[in-house]
C-alpha cells in the first residue's frame, strides 16, 4: 500500500492529492493513509500536506531503493527484482544466498553500507554510507564455467562506459577489474561463481562505485590512489538515475556477449584500456614481475613481455596490476 501510494503522489506531482481520493482509490480509511504517508516520510521523502488539498510530494531522497530503481528503468530483466538494505555485511553474500532460494535472473541486491564487503584477494573494501553505489546482481549465464571469468570484462565495459555517458567522467579499464580515472581508483569489480563441471549454478557480479564522496570521507591511507565522480566533476550526482544507466547499459553489453562472444567484449575493453601497452608491475601473494604489458589474449589473460623478453601469462582473478 505504501508503494501504491507513492505511486499515485509521483503520478500527481506536484499537484495534490486528497486524502479522500487516496481512500476511496484503495478503499483504505483516512488513519490508514496517514500512517502510510508517515511512513514515507520516515524512508526520507518529502510530503506536504494541506488541509482541504490533501498530499503533495515534494522531494525524493537519495536513497537506492527499490521503488527509485524500479521508476524508470529502461531494461529487459537486470534489475527488475531489487533487494534493498539500509545495512548488510556484503551485497554478494546476499545474492548468493538468494540464488539458492531461487531467485530470478537479474535479481539486484543495493545496500546502502556494507560493512563486511571484500575485493579480490579478501581486500577490505571501503564503504560509506549514502555516498557510493553499491550492488550485486545475480546471473545465470547458460555458458561453460571456463568462461565465467569473462563476466568480470563485460561489466567493467558496460560500468565504464555508462559513467562516461552520464556524467562525462573518462573512467578507463585497469586489468582486470578496476575502473581509474587519471590513475585513481573509483570503481571494483568482484565476480563469484558457483559451478559443476559443465555447468554454471550462478554467478554474482559486485561491483562498487564511487560517487559522491569528498577527498575526506576517505582514509588517509588511500586518498592518493582514489577518487569519486563529485571530487572529478566537483558536483554531486543522482545515485539512483546513474545506477539505471548502469544496469540498462550492462544488460545490452552482457546480451551482446551471450549472443556473439567474447571477441566483441574483448575489443571495446581493449579501446578503454589504461593498463596495456605501458611499464606495469603485477603482484601474486607469492611472487611479482615487472615488465611491459603488451596485450590480453582471447581468454581474457593479460600477456607480459618480462625484460629479458620472455612472455609471461597472467590469469585474471590471480593479480593485482599497478601501473
Amino acid at each position: 500500500m505504501k508503494r501504491a501510494i507513492l505511486r499515485l503522489l509521483k503520478e500527481f506531482r506536484p499537484e495534490y492529492v486528497s486524502g479522500e481520493d487516496i481512500c476511496k482509490k484503495f478503499n483504505v480509511t483516512r488513519t490508514a493513509v496517514w500512517k502510510h504517508i508517515q511512513a514515507l516520510r520516515e524512508d526520507g521523502y518529502e510530503i506536504e500536506a494541506r488541509p482541504r488539498a490533501g498530499y503533495s510530494l515534494v522531494s525524493v531522497p537519495d536513497r537506492l531503493y527499490a521503488e527509485e530503481i524500479l521508476d524508470g528503468l529502461n531494461s529487459k530483466f537486470f534489475g527488475h527484482e531489487v533487494y534493498y538494505y539500509d545495512s548488510v555485511s556484503s551485497t554478494n553474500d546476499v545474492a548468493k544466498e538468494l540464488a539458492l532460494q531461487g531467485a530470478r535472473d537479474g535479481s539486484l541486491v543495493v545496500a546502502e553500507e556494507q560493512t563486511g564487503g571484500k575485493g579480490r584477494l579478501g581486500r577490505e573494501w571501503y564503504s560509506p554510507k549514502y555516498k557510493d553505489i553499491k550492488f550485486s546482481l545475480l546471473l545465470y549465464p547458460p555458458v561453460n564455467p571456463s568462461e565465467a571469468s569473462q563476466v568480470t570484462m563485460v561489466t567493467a565495459v558496460a560500468m565504464a562506459l555508462a559513467v562516461r555517458k552520464k556524467t562525462g567522467v573518462p573512467a578507463g579499464i585497469k586489468w582486470p577489474n578496476d575502473l581509474l580515472v587519471e590513475g585513481r581508483k573509483i570503481c571494483g569489480i568482484l565476480t563469484e561463481m558457483s559451478a559443476e563441471l559443465d555447468k554454471i549454478n550462478y554467478l554474482v557480479v559486485g561491483a562498487g562505485l564511487n560517487v559522491n564522496q569528498e577527498l575526506a570521507d576517505f582514509p588517509e591511507e588511500v586518498r592518493d590512489i582514489a577518487t569519486s565522480l563529485k571530487v572529478e566533476k566537483g558536483v554531486e550526482l543522482a545515485r539512483v538515475s546513474l545506477l539505471q544507466a548502469i544496469l540498462e547499459e550492462y544488460e545490452q553489453w552482457y546480451m551482446l556477449w551471450l549472443e556473439q562472444g567474447f571477441s566483441v567484449i574483448l575489443a571495446k575493453w581493449k579501446e578503454l584500456s589504461v593498463s596495456l601497452h605501458c611499464p606495469v608491475r603485477i603482484h601474486t601473494l607469492n611472487k611479482s614481475w615487472e615488465g611491459w604489458a603488451e596485450d590480453v589474449d582471447a581468454d581474457g589473460a593479460l600477456l607480459l613481455r618480462l625484460p629479458d623478453g620472455g612472455l609471461q601469462r597472467l590469469i585474471a582473478g590471480d593479480v593485482s596490476l599497478r601501473v
